[in-house]
């Protein structure tokens, strides 16, 4: 039997949803980087990262390429790089919504006064 399209965009969006995965995402956007780099920029433990590629090698959203006894992991893809932007894009809107919101009741608060 057939995934529901909704059935798998809602898996696609739940694999997402840790942020050491979002945060090597956003690196990859950057190129292919090995894991030592991600390491670096990530600062958590090498087998919390490992556990975290894992998962991402596995839904395809990443490939990992050996060279020598170095692992470079690259996005699979243009599409995820997209969905990161898209997802900065709605992330600002929405945060700029709430500092207009902000603005408007501290406006309030001081007509009250």
């Amino acid at each position: 039997m057939q995934v529901p399209l909704y059935q798998a965009k809602a898996e696609l969006f739940r694999m997402l949803g840790h942020p050491v995965r979002i945060r090597v995402l956003e690196l990859l956007q950057a190129g292919p980087m090995p894991v030592r780099d991600l390491l670096a920029a990530i600062e958590i433990e090498p087998s919390s990262l490992s556990q975290q590629l894992a998962v991402l090698r596995r839904s395809g959203i990443v490939t990992a390429t050996r060279d020598g006894s170095t692992v470079v992991y690259a996005l699979a893809g243009v599409d995820v790089a997209e969905l990161m932007q898209a997802a900065r894009r709605i992330l600002t809107g929405m945060l700029a919504g709430q500092a207009g919101l902000l603005e408007q009741l501290r406006g309030a608060e001081t007509s009250v006064r």
